[in-house]
């Protein structure tokens, strides 16, 4: 089914019809690498959405739609001269020929965390001055410190055992609860950012990705707050009719679904 020729084919068909709605469409005639900037990341959280709900269909329609945005990114670029889609794919190529000696190379490496230490320091050579140049600042704080932490542990600047890492926790909200005492806000909002970069920290030593176990966390909270709203419908009520104790009851409801 998924023959080489005949992705080949699909990947070429796309190009063309992107060919035809940039010299005929009103809308895609319009379009500049801004102006689609929003859209793509858009895209990029539905399909994030997508892949969280473990929906493949979802995730095969919002894979087509930014795999669209990247064509007409190099569409834009070809008008120019600036690249088109094959400097865009022949880039891509090298870095990973060029950051994997390990297999095009003759590397050894014993384990997924040598590669990323490989990874990391390939990176510096190309002429990086810190590992952390890679962290995009337009991040969202949480994605961010995550990928901080990530970079930093590839050339070995990280905690060694969970527990050293469970009492930072520990120690940082020591240290907010006495900042919250002292009512300084300044104060207390850079503790409880260093509460947050721990619990962040703390999350990869447990194999977890915060950003996904937050998003799972939203969803579930929605879902329960919809079935409390949907049960005080149920009974002609609104919520600000109902005391916290008879939200309470429909609240421990909706966790037993």
């Amino acid at each position: 089914m998924n023959s080489r020729p005949r992705q080949l084919e699909a990947f070429d068909r796309l190009l063309n019809i992107m060919d035809d709605l940039r010299d005929k469409c009103p809308w895609d005639k319009k379009q500049t690498l801004e102006s689609l900037r929003h859209l793509t990341i858009e895209e990029t959280y539905e399909l994030g959405e997508a892949i969280l709900d473990n929906n493949l269909e979802e995730i095969k329609k919002e894979l087509g739609d930014l795999l669209l945005h990247i064509v007409f990114y190099a569409k834009i670029g070809s008008e120019s001269g600036a690249f088109d889609m094959a400097d865009v794919c022949n880039g891509i190529c090298e870095k990973l020929i060029h950051r994997h000696p390990h297999i095009y190379g003759d590397v050894e490496v014993k384990d997924e965390e040598e590669v990323k230490q490989n990874w990391e320091k390939l990176k510096l050579k190309e002429g990086k001055q810190s590992v952390l140049e890679g962290v995009p600042k337009s991040l969202p704080a949480l994605v961010k410190a995550s990928r901080i932490q990530d970079k930093v542990k590839g050339v070995g600047f990280d905690w060694e055992e969970p527990h050293q890492v469970w009492d930072k926790v520990q120690e940082e909200l020591q240290e907010l609860h006495e900042e919250v005492q002292s009512g300084n806000p300044e104060k207390i909002e850079g503790e409880f950012g260093d509460v947050l970069f721990s619990m962040i920290n703390y999350a990869r030593f447990l194999n977890v990705n915060p950003e996904d176990a937050l998003e799972r966390t939203n969803k579930k909270f929605i879902k329960r707050f919809q079935y409390l709203e949907s049960r005080a419908c149920a009974l002609g009520k609104t919520l600000s009719d109902m005391t916290l104790a008879e939200m309470d009851v429909f609240w421990n409801e909706a966790k037993n679904l």
